[in-house]
């Protein structure tokens, strides 16, 4: 018997994005036993934010329920190459190319490491204990700060040769559309993302309610009173999504669209106008009739994901959606 009712082998979880990076030993029910958390440095060079991740893995590993521990996922803010074990995350501006498997194997004592994207790791958390447990083909998304995602197919995560697969944030559903700061135009990110959310409501002359900043939460706080501006800048990021996933519906054939993210939180005032928008464009037999659900797992799913996307790659027993 493992300590604290922990039942089976432990997966060690981290999960790296620009604001923290988060920690966890998870068990095969999908349960965080122990936890560590560190802020991810503002502007920090690539060793200072390795150091703090470094800590975070040392917090764990000085749990007594370290020793039952077989592997380490990481679900990082991408892109993420897997096939190197590098990260070069948009919003870390320290690491590029940066050897973040290599480093974490290290402060890991020589466990196997496994890498994915968020996009891919909130995928398989959904899949293995959320919203889309029971589907074998499902594309699950991150609508917040950016736009992300992953594909079940067959039964299985399909995270692609780098870890990036899924990625519907940076697929174009406006030919002529904005600039993206990744290059191309019209991302589904560029208009559907919180802050492009936010950014269109105050161009179309939205203001918010008195005292609170301009987030998409409080776009969707005065669209759930009925303000037209605020209503059409939902519709509008709601109409990229459907485009998306409608997109994707055609191209692999999927059930169910998990939709998470803080974005996601606005409710009915994103997922009414969404179903709506996704019945115009998802029309083939085949593609029409995708479910549109929200996420469960909430915070919790990159690590979550992190370590199912690691059992998963290294074909661990016990932690894989069934």
């Amino acid at each position: 018997m493992h300590p604290h009712g922990a039942t089976g082998p432990l997966v060690a979880a981290l999960d790296i994005g620009g604001t923290k990076i988060a920690g966890a030993l998870i068990d095969t029910e999908g349960r965080p036993v122990v936890r560590s958390l560190r802020p991810t440095p503002p502007g920090g060079d690539g060793e200072t934010v390795m150091r703090a991740v470094a800590e975070a893995v040392a917090e764990l590993r000085a749990a007594p329920q370290w020793s039952a521990v077989v592997a380490v996922g990481i679900g990082s803010a991408g892109p993420v190459d897997a096939l190197h074990g590098t990260v070069s995350p948009v919003n870390v501006p320290g690491w590029r190319d940066f050897p973040l498997v290599p480093r974490v194997g290290e402060a890991a004592g020589g466990l196997p490491v496994v890498l994915t994207g968020d996009g891919v790791a909130m995928t398989a958390a959904e899949h293995w204990q959320g919203a889309a447990r029971g589907y074998d083909n499902a594309l699950c998304m991150v609508v917040s700060t950016g736009v992300g995602g992953g594909l079940v197919l067959g039964g299985a995560l399909l995270p692609g040769p780098t870890g990036n697969a899924g990625h519907i944030g940076h697929i174009s559903v406006d030919l002529d559309g904005d600039l993206c700061p990744c290059g191309s135009r019209g991302c589904v990110e560029r208009i559907a993302s919180g802050p492009n959310i936010a950014r269109r409501a105050l161009e179309s002359g939205w203001l918010p309610p008195a005292g609170t900043e301009p987030t998409a939460a409080a776009v969707a706080e005065s669209a759930r009173g009925g303000d037209p501006l605020a209503v059409a800048s939902f519709d509008r990021a709601a109409q990229a999504l459907a485009a998306g996933i409608a997109a994707t519906a055609t191209l692999v054939e999927i059930n169910v669209a998990v939709i998470g993210g803080g974005v996601a939180g606005a409710g009915p005032v994103l997922f009414d106008p969404l179903r709506d928008h996704l019945s115009r464009y998802a029309t083939l037999s085949f593609a029409a009739g995708v479910e549109v659900v929200p996420a469960k797992l909430g915070t919790d799913a990159g690590l979550v994901g992190a370590a199912a996307a690691a059992a998963q790659g290294l074909g661990l027993s016990g932690f894989v959606a069934g």
